[in-house]
């Protein structure tokens, strides 16, 4: 084995993490200080650069003639004057103007279909080309926001239903809080097994939604999509047929290529399924073909999860994160993961101020654009969910939130040593007992599982107690 050493091995490692919180810190105070820019014909991008010898205000002819006309000087007047970008605003952060933000307008006229519209993938491939995050000359680049005409916003269709429209849907009461779950195992296994583990949680009345994991292929000769849908949405007639009121819904997993989607995503629906998932990082205009294609569909359009997996792969390469979900919101996701608010180190990305800017982007109002369903997901269990559940409920949202609990249900293991979703859902039956009793209520969040434990214990919970010492055996 090779050793080197650690001086080396430092230069290798960089905590991306800390310079992006450096980096948003430093936008927050200086993005106010550029005015807004509104212009009814053009996109107006705004940039973090810097740059290793061009100032930015001579970047913006680089990017303008390889982003958008390929002519430096095109002629007054002229339709390559027309279909060429120009600088919307500059504001250095150096005496050499070669590092800070740099807006950009990109004419509607070289983007607009005869329909007046735009799609995410159009924006991309020219706001977010080789000139900004190939070219060397730049030393990094964050495409930090994209401003849209109101006209061409309401071109882009928006979630078919958004919160209140997936409550609708489900049947749910405003003003309970609305959890899902994620099938455990995620793949191998069988439509007979997915029925067995939907019949195992379904019946609990706080579970709105159930969906598919990403590992979980659509088109496996042991366990085709259409089947598992099948043997999921029979789990849940039987137990409306044993007397429990439930709108339960049910989301497959269909991420495909394009010649096998539009199939796969038909097969799901007639088996039943009440929507679908997508890995929306990697099937670039997918859910705006599925989402235009059902558009009027009777007596619903599909609901649409947009998957975030693999969403790091643009936001660590330059893409700030909520411009990504703000381009998902637009093309017709319902459902959209951020991350749950923990004590101690985050789980996994987005938090801080990356993560309030994505939550904020997926539910500010838009004109003709439905919210999106935020899924708090990623490490939510029986010991952060109440925090998530109060710091949403005193913002006025909880109605707008899913609380998505994977491993929490379906990895909690039983007395025989095998992993029990029932279990799994009796100890969060038993959080939220606590919860309406009070007896965690005002604690500090560096004081909350402790205290949670307490009150499991003084109330008999054995369940909860279970799920708390596995998600927690060092606490």
């Amino acid at each position: 084995m090779s050793v080197f050493s650690d001086h080396f091995i430092a230069s290798l490692i960089d905590d991306a993490d800390a310079r992006e919180t450096r980096l948003r810190d430093l936008l927050a105070d200086e993005l106010p200080q550029m005015p807004p820019v509104v212009r009814d014909d053009a996109v107006i991008a705004t940039y973090f650069l810097a740059l290793r010898s061009l100032t930015l205000e001579k970047a913006v002819k680089e990017i303008a003639y390889h982003a958008t006309s390929g002519i430096k000087n095109p002629p007054p007047g002229s339709l390559l004057a027309a279909c060429t970008a120009e600088s919307a605003g500059a504001r250095a952060f150096d005496a050499a103007g070669r590092v800070g933000l740099l807006r950009i307008a990109f004419p509607l006229q070289m983007m607009l279909d005869p329909e007046g519209r735009l799609t995410s993938v159009d924006l991309l491939h020219t706001l977010a080309s080789a000139v900004i995050f190939d070219m060397y000359e730049n030393l990094d680049a964050r495409l930090l926001a994209i401003d849209l005409p109101e006209a061409v916003l309401q071109g882009f269709p928006g979630p078919a239903h958004g919160p209140q429209g997936a409550r609708r849907l489900a049947r749910f009461p405003s003003g309970r809080p609305a959890f899902g779950t994620i099938l455990k195992p995620t793949a191998g296994i069988t439509p007979e097994e997915v029925g067995r583990i939907v019949a195992s949680i379904a019946s609990w009345s706080h579970l709105m939604f159930i969906k598919e994991d990403e590992d979980l292929y659509p088109d496996l000769p042991y366990s085709p999509v259409a089947e598992r849908v099948r043997h999921a949405k029979a789990a849940i007639a039987r137990v409306r047929d044993a007397g429990v009121e439930s709108g339960l819904v049910y989301l497959p997993h269909c991420t495909a290529t394009p010649h096998r989607l539009g199939d796969l995503v038909e097969a799901a629906l007639e088996a039943g399924a009440d929507g679908v998932m997508f890995s929306e990082s990697f099937a670039g205009g997918a859910v705006r073909m599925i989402r235009e294609a059902h558009r009027e569909r009777q007596p619903h359009p599909p609901l649409i999860y947009g998957h975030n997996a693999g969403i790091g792969v643009k936001t660590r390469g330059g893409i700030a994160r909520e411009v990504v979900d703000f381009l998902a919101r637009l093309d017709g996701i319902d459902f959209r993961q951020t991350a749950p608010i923990k004590v101690g180190d985050p789980y996994i990305r987005p938090f801080g101020r990356e993560w309030r800017a994505s939550e904020e982007i997926l539910s500010r109002p838009l004109p003709g654009i439905n919210p999106v369903m935020i899924a708090r997901a990623g490490g939510l269990d029986q010991g952060n969910l109440l925090l998530n559940i109060d710091e949403v409920e005193a913002q006025g949202r909880l109605d707008s939130v899913l609380f998505l609990a994977g491993s929490a249900i379906n990895s909690i293991v039983n007395d025989q040593g095998e992993a029990d979703p029932a279990l799994g859902i009796a100890a969060l039956a038993e959080l939220l007992d606590l919860r309406e009793s009070g007896a965690v209520r005002g604690v500090p969040p560096e004081r909350h599982l402790d205290t949670l434990r307490q009150a499991a214990r003084a109330a008999g919970h054995h369940a909860l107690i279970r799920a708390l010492d596995q998600r927690y055996p060092n606490r």
